[in-house]
């Protein structure tokens, strides 16, 4: 099977399977999307989904925010992983959101990666899910289907993401981060992937591998 094939054969399958993927974090506007995909490094989005409503209800925009301090928003986040440096992120965000970008989230990579506690990879969640770009946020999820099915060999979250980008048609690339992320999270899971229940063995290099 060429490499083609396999991408072929797998985006026609989650394109009917799963016509209209989108993020399962909870959020009403651009600034607390950005908010909710901080918080959900190395956690889930069940548990950030347990936090934001009360931490949205104490600070719903960047301004209050800006105006909490670490500690403060600490006692809302203190459930999820790594609570103590997110709030220090968290309030540095708000700060230079309001500082620089007047309270809007900025829509380049550049700009956004310059707020505290952005990566790439949630620079471009936000790209694709608020501003509507073309781009493939590589997660954990994401790096591990990738590799084990053999649409990528990187060894790096960025080499993943340009042989995905450079293999998957631009109008289709923002649904297949969730497409890869949301098989990852319930099917091709880490430990224990559920090969029996799921429908792309057949174009699975590990599971041809392992079989």
């Amino acid at each position: 099977m060429t490499i083609n094939e396999r991408y072929r054969g797998v985006l026609e399958y989650f394109a009917q399977a799963m016509p209209n993927p989108d993020t399962e974090l909870v959020y009403r506007n651009p600034f607390e999307i950005l908010v909710a995909v901080i918080l959900s490094a190395q956690c889930t989005d069940a548990r950030v989904n347990q936090v934001t409503p009360a931490l949205f209800a104490a600070y719903p925009t960047a301004e209050a925010m800006a105006a909490a301090t670490s500690d403060e928003i600490l006692r809302y986040v203190k459930s999820v992983s790594y609570p103590n440096s997110k709030a220090r992120h968290l309030q540095a965000m708000a700060v230079k959101l309001v500082d620089e970008f007047g309270g809007k989230v900025p829509d380049t990579m550049e700009q956004l990666t310059s707020l505290p506690g952005v990566g790439r990879k949630t620079a471009n969640v936000i790209l694709g899910v608020v501003h509507g770009k073309a781009t493939i946020a590589v997660d954990t999820h994401v790096f591990r289907v990738a590799n084990r099915m053999g649409l990528a060999h990187g060894k790096t979250p960025l080499e993943v993401e340009k042989t995905l980008t450079r293999h998957i048609p631009t109008e289709l690339r923002y649904k297949a981060h969730h497409w890869l992320l949301l098989h990852g999270r319930y099917t091709c899971k880490a430990l224990r992937p559920d090969c029996v229940n799921c429908r792309l063995t057949e174009f699975c290099q590990r599971y041809k591998k392992t079989t």
